[in-house]
C-alpha cells in the first residue's frame, strides 16, 4: 500500500514513538491500572512481550494472555510508575533500570472491567522499546508464562479466530491464536488494535462480541 511502511519498518522505535500519546496520564475519578507493552526488533522480525496469567479463583483475568501490569497503588506517582512496578513484580523486569529500554508513549485509555462487571476501572497501556537481547525473566505467582510473539504472527489472518471463553459459554469473542493454542483477546486485543491501527496496519478483526 502506497505510503504505508512495511510491518517491520512500522514496528521500529522512531515510527512507533511518532504515533503514540506523550502525556503520562489523563484526569480520572476512580480506580486505575496500567500495563507495559514492550517491543523489540529481533532482527527483521519485531516482537512483543506477553504474559500468560496464572489460573486463580476470583481473578477476572485468570489465565488470560496480557501485557505485564496491574492496578495502581497509592504510592505510584503515575500510571507509568504502575506499569514499571507491576512489570518488576510479575516478571522481574525493571523497565526503568534496564539500559536498553525507553518509554515511547502510550495508547488510549480503556475501560478495563469485564463486560459483565461495572467496576469502572481505567487501564492505561504504555509502550516501551527494548534495544538488545531479551532479558532474563523471573515470574511470580501471578504469571504462568512469559513469551515474545512476532508482530507478523499477530497480524496474520490465519491466526485470527472466534474464541469461546469458558466462563461465558453463551458468547464467543474475536481473538488471535499464538504460541500453540494460547489466545489474545478482550482488553489486550483492543490494545493491539489501537497499536496496529496507529502504525497503518489495522488488524482485520471486528472487536464486537458475537452471540
Amino acid at each position: 500500500m502506497l505510503g504505508v511502511p512495511s510491518l517491520t519498518d512500522a514496528f521500529a522505535a522512531q515510527p512507533l514513538g511518532e504515533v503514540l500519546n506523550h502525556t503520562l496520564d489523563t484526569p480520572h475519578h476512580g480506580p486505575t491500572a496500567a500495563v507495559a507493552a514492550v517491543v523489540r526488533a529481533n532482527g527483521s522480525s519485531p516482537e512483543v512481550l506477553f504474559i500468560e496469567r496464572a489460573t486463580r479463583d476470583g481473578d477476572p483475568w485468570s489465565g488470560h494472555m496480557a501485557f505485564p501490569g496491574g492496578r495502581t497503588d497509592p504510592d505510584d506517582d503515575d500510571t507509568f510508575d504502575t506499569a514499571v512496578r507491576e512489570s518488576r513484580e510479575e516478571i522481574g523486569f525493571d523497565i526503568t533500570a534496564h539500559s536498553g529500554v525507553r518509554w515511547l508513549g502510550r495508547l488510549d485509555d480503556l475501560e478495563g472491567s469485564p463486560r459483565w462487571s461495572n467496576s469502572g476501572l481505567r487501564v492505561t497501556p504504555h509502550v516501551c522499546w527494548l534495544e538488545g537481547a531479551r532479558p532474563d525473566l523471573t515470574l511470580n505467582y501471578e504469571v504462568a508464562d512469559a513469551l515474545w510473539v512476532p508482530v507478523a504472527e499477530l497480524a496474520d489472518p490465519r491466526h485470527h479466530i472466534d474464541y469461546h471463553y469458558p466462563p461465558r459459554p453463551d458468547m464467543h469473542f474475536p481473538g488471535i491464536e499464538v504460541a500453540h493454542g494460547r489466545v489474545v483477546w478482550g482488553l489486550t486485543l483492543r490494545m493491539l488494535q489501537d497499536l496496529f491501527t496507529r502504525v497503518g496496519h489495522r488488524l482485520p478483526i471486528d472487536l464486537s462480541p458475537a452471540r
